[in-house]
């Protein structure tokens, strides 16, 4: 089969660029990336040296880029002096309010020691509530406990004056008996009983006034004693619920001491995490600066390629088949012959071939003619054979007939 090529070139310094590219891009494939300088290499298990030399010497290469772009690396701003007394601050106020906690705790504890000692009797247990028997009749018992000591004192000292100014106004009786010459009459004696009947009758209800007022003032001390038995009980549970209530406020106070520490921490974090930032970048940009200068080059290169674009053309001319080739062949013999001799080969009598006037005139032509077409038709059979195994080919008479059909 017949190719032809042609091809048009880029300018030679777009050659000589693509050139220098890919030679390039050769070069840097075989570097291996390290992002450490020469001290934080080390040769592994199953490294081989020239691997490793490899390793070290883009080491060397990568600390010096990386003193190159210093300039260029990423900076993290440090935090301000306003940034650190805040911190500071808040860190100092973080537990401040547990002094007020510890105070108020102490208090509630002395509370509670004075709360037990009277509530001592306000335990419930056999036939009393809070100390308090129970019963109508048990109540009026425990309020004898109640009255004054001077009670006694204070009635008999009324009664006494009672008896005295008894004794005064019946003095009054006699006396006026006595001018009225009635003294030890029956009358004089009926006013005289009368009289300390009364007397008698109205010191009588003096005692019991006085009895009623002891006790009506021993019972009012007695239930104020168990409105205050109670109340020292209810301001027992009251202190219960303000020491409950101070422990829930100092879990309060604990998760906003935490929830501080937290947004404190985060901002630490932030900042660290910024600069660990900004040296991972700095290390990227001196580990991976070669990669990127070729990318770029590679970029410009590609433009000017594409610039000035290369052009081929091909043409592709099928090979002859056996056939072809065989008969091109014979009709160059025959056209040969034909020139030699113009009339057309026949077949005379007897079966040789001979010319038109029936001679053997240049017999000897006509024989090297016909053994170069066997030679031909061989090449036809080969050729046909070795490209398609199957084939059938024709017989010699069929191929002489046809080389001489392309003569005429």
């Amino acid at each position: 089969m017949a190719i032809q090529q042609s091809q048009v070139l880029p300018a030679q310094f777009v050659q000589d660029l693509g050139q220098d590219l890919a030679k390039q891009v050769v070069a840097q494939s075989g570097v291996p990336t390290v992002s450490t300088g020469l001290a934080g290499i080390s040769q592994q298990p199953g490294e081989s040296p020239a691997d490793f030399q490899a390793r070290q010497q883009a080491a060397r290469e990568f600390t010096t880029r990386q003193q190159s772009l210093s300039g260029l690396a990423p900076q993290v701003a440090q935090q301000d002096q306003l940034q650190l007394d805040a911190q500071q601050r808040a860190v100092s106020g973080l537990g401040s309010f547990e002094p007020f906690l510890q105070t108020a705790g102490q208090q509630a504890q002395l509370a509670a020691g004075l709360g037990t000692t009277a509530l001592g009797q306000l335990q419930t247990a056999g036939t009393t509530l809070g100390g308090v028997p129970l019963g109508a009749q048990a109540f009026q018992q425990d309020v004898s406990d109640f009255a004054s000591p001077y009670q006694a004192q204070v009635i008999q000292a009324s009664l006494d004056e009672f008896d005295r100014n008894k004794a005064i106004q019946e003095q009054s009786i006699r006396d006026q008996q006595a001018a009225l010459g009635a003294l030890g009459s029956g009358r004089a004696g009926v006013q005289l009983a009368e009289f300390g009947t009364g007397a008698a009758r109205e010191r009588a209800l003096l005692q019991a006034g006085l009895l009623q007022q002891g006790f009506g003032q021993a019972q009012q001390a007695r239930q104020q004693d168990i409105a205050n038995r109670f109340g020292i009980a209810q301001g027992q549970q009251g202190l219960g619920g303000f020491q409950a209530g101070l422990g829930a406020q100092q879990q309060a106070l604990t998760g906003g001491d935490v929830r501080q520490l937290g947004t404190l921490g985060a901002l630490n974090q932030a900042q660290a995490q910024a600069g660990l930032d900004a040296t991972r970048e700095a290390t990227r940009m001196a580990a991976f600066q070669p990669q990127e200068q070729l990318d770029r080059y590679a970029g410009q290169v590609t433009g000017l390629l594409g610039g000035y674009p290369a052009q081929f053309q091909q043409s592709i001319t099928p090979n002859p088949t056996p056939l072809q080739t065989a008969l091109g062949v014979g009709t160059t013999l025959a056209g040969i012959y034909g020139a030699v001799n113009p009339q057309p080969l026949f077949r005379a009598e007897g079966g040789r071939i001979g010319y038109a006037d029936g001679t053997d005139k240049e017999g000897i032509m006509q024989v090297a003619e016909i053994d170069m077409l066997k030679e031909e038709y061989e090449k036809y059979k080969y050729d046909l054979l070795e490209q398609r195994p199957d084939a059938m080919p024709m017989s010699f008479e069929e191929f002489r007939r046809m080389v001489l059909s392309g003569q005429g």
